[in-house]
């Protein structure tokens, strides 16, 4: 069998196709969620805490400024800001996910956890069943 060949059934696999609309699915799911942090969520949080736009927050470990050859040399910067944006949008990421994986489980218990019906009584249990409604029967006549 030719590479090319092999390749064409890989690649027609259905968990491969599944995957491929994952990841396209995913991608413009972190779109919406990185839009949705950045210009809905953080303003107002900004704002209640004195005005502050994380996404410019960051700590200068040291200044911008021209070595000897006259070349500029860019600042060092930590972006805090940037950091917390991003820890935010996983946060609501792996929520959403966690949900959704939680309602597929629930849905896959309730097909498969159906209850069993009780298992029929054996020839042995059967008879002491009878001796013993027997044995009832006779001690209510005396």
């Amino acid at each position: 069998m030719g590479m090319i060949q092999e390749f064409k059934e890989f690649a027609m696999r259905g968990s491969v196709i599944d995957l491929a609309v994952g990841v396209v699915i995913g991608g413009a799911f972190g779109k919406i969620v990185t839009a949705m942090v950045d210009k809905i969520i953080m303003p107002p949080v900004g704002l209640l805490i004195g005005g502050v736009d994380f996404s410019k927050w960051s700590i200068t470990l040291k200044d911008a400024g021209v070595n000897a050859a006259g070349e500029a040399v860019p600042a060092v910067v930590l972006g805090i800001g940037d950091f917390l944006n991003t820890l935010i949008q996983f946060v609501i990421i792996a929520f959403a996910i966690f949900t959704v994986v939680k309602l597929i489980n629930s849905m896959h218990r309730k097909k498969t956890d159906a209850p069993a019906p009780p298992p029929a009584p054996t020839a042995d249990q059967q008879l002491l069943t009878e001796i013993r409604d027997l044995l009832k029967a006779r001690a209510s006549e005396r």
